[in-house]
């Protein structure tokens, strides 16, 4: 009998062990307050939620409501900082997080100084950042802003330096670097400009393409970024290189950006 109760008091302790699962959420505090849906229990004698606590700190009181506010001033964390929810909950019941987006970085950035040498070696340093994003780099060619690169942001509001190699193409070149955060909203920096007066403007030839296309400066092949485009407008090639085979390309014409240029060809 006794062995009899000590089994069935171990099988009720895991069962309210197992009774219990959390939900977590994680990101980076922007000024403000995280709100929780919180249903009844599966008993209909309280509210799912049983602990909720933020960096491994309770919440003090207000959990054993419908709904509840995680008051981030509570725990001493500032904008920007980094931040881990958990909310412990019954098994038959789960508690929802009805603004997750609010701990999704912001591009909050400020440019403090941006420049880019001759050579293409593109330095830029901000403050004020509010979270981890990345930023794009963006180079003005072919009449539009070409994404040419990616560097992850830091993420601190203090001051911080970043630097990318940039492939300089013929004449005046101007770039800039993109911050998109949740909001899908694009936030560029002012765009700099600067010249390489070693890099020849390249020829495009033939423009009747059989076989293959050659870039050349005064007579020397010379590497080049290219797309080239069907009459419809679509994608059909793109690369680096001081040459493009057009041999699998059905007979048409065709479009084709390179170095700063816009051209049309015709594969015979």
């Amino acid at each position: 009998m006794l062995k009899n109760t000590i089994l069935l008091f171990v099988l009720m302790l895991g069962a309210s062990y197992n009774s219990f699962a959390d939900l977590s959420i994680e990101g980076h505090y922007q000024g403000k307050n995280l709100y929780v849906q919180n249903p009844e229990d599966e008993d209909g004698f309280g509210f799912c939620v049983v602990k909720a606590t933020v960096n491994g700190d309770p919440i003090s009181d207000g959990i054993q409501s419908s709904a509840f506010e995680i008051n981030f001033a509570e725990f001493s964390v500032n904008i920007g900082d980094p931040v881990f929810i958990v909310l412990e909950h019954g098994i038959g019941c789960k508690p929802k997080i009805l603004n997750p987006e609010v701990l999704l970085p912001k591009s909050t950035y400020v440019i403090g100084d941006i420049t880019c040498t001759p050579d293409g070696s593109l330095t830029w340093t901000t403050t004020g950042e509010s979270g981890k994003l990345p930023f794009v780099i963006e180079q003005y060619r072919w009449n539009k802003w070409v994404a040419v690169g990616e560097v992850d942001g830091i993420g601190s509001s203090g001051e911080n330096s970043y630097k990318f190699q940039v492939t300089p193409h013929s004449g005046e070149n101007k770039v800039r670097v993109v911050q998109t955060d949740h909001t899908g909203k694009k936030k560029p920096s002012k765009a700099v400009t600067f010249s390489n007066p070693n890099i020849k403007e390249p020829d495009l030839n033939p423009k009747k393409v059989k076989d293959e296309i050659k870039f050349t400066a005064g007579g020397t092949p010379v590497e080049t970024k290219y797309e080239i485009y069907d009459a419809y407008g679509n994608i059909v090639k793109k690369g680096v290189g001081s040459s493009v085979n057009c041999e699998n390309l059905k007979k048409g014409a065709y479009y084709i950006n390179y170095d700063n240029k816009n051209e049309k060809f015709i594969k015979t």
